[in-house]
């Protein structure tokens, strides 16, 4: 009720009177432990809000709370026009066509995971994702309602078992798992909106979102370049495949510039 929008004293106040009704504010004050010099305040607050109503009898003013089940009623009704008006005002002023730039950055690993799954459940038509298997179980159930609704689901995965059809597996993944120290996130939805960053960090993991459209076209990129090479190494296999994952590592080592030495210390890997 306090997140509701309550204070304090008008929870004890309600909550009080929904098992000591009907008594005057006296009795109120004493069974609430709400002080008298505010007890008739916080009794006037619920008033106004029509949360509480009072009768004279016999000269003295008693008090009756409006039944539980009225209570929520009213607070969904209530709650429901403000959201209404605040969702035709928000959009009224957000109507303007403008590139939004802006890079806001996330912390924390479950604050991140909450965002990610709130943007998931407003996606439209298409969700592309870079994602490991840990963080893919948590949003599995927001992954497969999006599927369900008709929601294009691309992308690659980095584990064993996929939540949703869609994703394709990181070849050589037990080698790659040795090799990497960071788990990362890239997650682009209805190809507007990025969110991208780290994830293994606790509570100091740290990712950005961002609606640039050059950062989401480099995002598909990354992601697109990703799918390709790893279904293609997926599909081929014997003397095919060693001969295209010894290029790949060729062609890793060429960039990387890696030292003769370095490069065997990490091809052992």
């Amino acid at each position: 009720m306090k997140r509701l929008g309550f204070s304090e004293y008008e929870v004890k106040a309600y909550l009080s009177l929904l098992e000591a009704y009907p008594v005057n504010g006296y009795g109120l004050s004493k069974v609430s432990g709400i002080p008298r010099s505010r007890i008739y305040e916080v009794l006037s607050s619920l008033e106004e809000k029509q949360l509480v109503f009072k009768e004279v009898v016999d000269e003295a003013t008693m008090y009756y709370p409006l039944e539980p089940d009225l209570l929520v009623e009213k607070l969904r009704r209530d709650m429901g026009q403000i959201l209404s008006h605040v969702e035709s005002f928000t959009k009224k002023r957000y109507s303007a066509k403008k590139e939004d730039q802006r890079m806001i950055t996330i912390t924390g690993y479950e604050e991140i995971l909450s965002f990610v799954e709130l943007i998931i459940k407003r996606a439209q038509t298409r969700i592309a994702l870079s994602i490991w298997e840990k963080e893919a179980l948590s949003l599995s159930g927001a992954l497969q309602d999006a599927a369900q609704r008709g929601v294009a689901i691309k992308g690659i995965y980095f584990g064993e078992n996929a939540p949703v059809e869609g994703l394709v597996y990181h070849r050589r993944i037990d080698r790659y798992l040795t090799e990497k120290k960071e788990r990362h996130m890239n997650i682009i939805i209805d190809s507007n909106q990025v969110v991208s960053g780290v994830i293994s960090r606790g509570d100091q993991s740290r990712v950005s979102f961002i609606k640039d459209a050059g950062f989401v076209e480099m995002s598909e990129d990354f992601i697109s370049h990703d799918v390709m090479i790893n279904a293609y190494s997926n599909k081929i296999s014997g003397a095919e495949k060693e001969a295209f994952e010894a290029f790949s590592d060729q062609a890793r080592r060429d960039y990387f510039d890696y030292s003769k030495e370095a490069f065997e210390a990490w091809n052992k890997k």
